[in-house]
């Protein structure tokens, strides 16, 4: 039978021809070519900066690798032995543990209650702001310095005050511990509360109108509205702020060097010292960094699906 002969419902029926492989023309091909060198200072900087370093500290932590002396080959496992063995290594990870506690409900806390402040519309706010944000610009090292000084008992401004009534901000391990907790919370309080302010711009103004219509108090919107919708917010603050605690460093090396008798030696410092210290093994030093870069991975993972779940309950 002809084609000719089909009726139209016939025609209709019959599946029609597969389509014919699409060739990547000239200016596609250009097009991909270029996405790829747009990207690529990107993945350069990925594989040198993160990933060769990364594939260096694994290769060191299974090693026997002295700082001086260079690689002497495989020891596996003998370096996390030894890392887990040192005489700080548990009292170091209580200490930065309770650290990191202590700053992120400090910093999270005042953070909302200053976004919650300059969020209103008085003559006050960019001023409030401003101050605020002003310790922000200051780098961690050099806000560390200026309150090394302040803290000297001999060329402070409080020396006398200390030489008199007897005591030091740093002479002992919850002095220490305090005073470079204020000094991580004057520098990073209007970082937070401008994150917490982006949040709190982002909720719409409707839903504050509805429960003001509905009669509900200040207490109940803050606790029915405002907490539930800065969930996405608290999560990013959460997150960056435990990290940043978890990798304390700066402030204290420069305040403490990790005394009174260790007790503010953090974990990171205590992998400064074992590289470059004391003992001047990279072997061990780097089995350190893989141990903390995974106890990082598991946190930041189960604080994301802590919050992840929150937002679908």
């Amino acid at each position: 039978m002809s084609t000719d002969t089909l009726t139209p419902s016939t025609r209709a029926a019959s599946p029609p021809p597969a389509p014919a492989a699409r060739r990547r023309t000239p200016r596609a091909r250009r097009d991909a070519l270029r996405g790829w060198l747009y990207a690529s200072p990107t993945v350069l900087f990925v594989v040198f900066v993160f990933l060769v370093p990364l594939m260096l500290v694994l290769q060191m932590s299974a090693s026997d690798w002295p700082l001086l002396a260079g690689n002497r080959g495989w020891n596996l496992p003998q370096n996390y032995v030894d890392a887990v063995e040192h005489r700080l290594f548990w009292d170091s990870i209580w200490f930065t543990l309770k650290y990191t506690v202590i700053t992120t409900v400090l910093l999270i806390g005042l953070g909302l209650g200053l976004a919650l402040l300059v969020q209103e519309s008085t003559r006050w706010k960019s001023l409030l702001r401003t101050s605020f944000l002003v310790p922000s610009a200051l780098g961690l090292a050099s806000a560390s310095l200026l309150f090394y000084v302040l803290y000297s008992p001999y060329a402070g401004p409080f020396a006398d005050l200390m030489q008199a009534w007897g005591f030091t901000f740093l002479g002992t391990p919850e002095g220490a511990l305090w005073s470079t907790v204020f000094l991580i919370v004057w520098r990073y309080a209007g970082f937070y509360m401008l994150l917490m302010l982006v949040g709190l711009q982002a909720i719409p103004d409707d839903v504050y109108e509805a429960a003001r219509i509905d009669g509900a108090s200040t207490w109940q919107t803050f606790r029915s509205i405002t907490v539930p919708l800065l969930r996405p917010t608290f999560a990013l603050t959460i997150v960056l702020c435990v990290t940043g605690s978890l990798l304390a460093f700066e402030q204290f090396y420069i305040l403490t060097k990790g005394g009174p008798d260790n007790s503010t030696m953090t974990i990171v410092q205590l992998i400064y010292n074992v590289a470059f210290q004391g003992q001047n093994n990279l072997g061990i030093a780097a089995a350190l960094s893989v141990i903390v870069l995974l106890a990082l991975i598991v946190i930041n993972i189960f604080q994301l699906r802590a919050f992840r779940r929150a937002d679908e309950d």
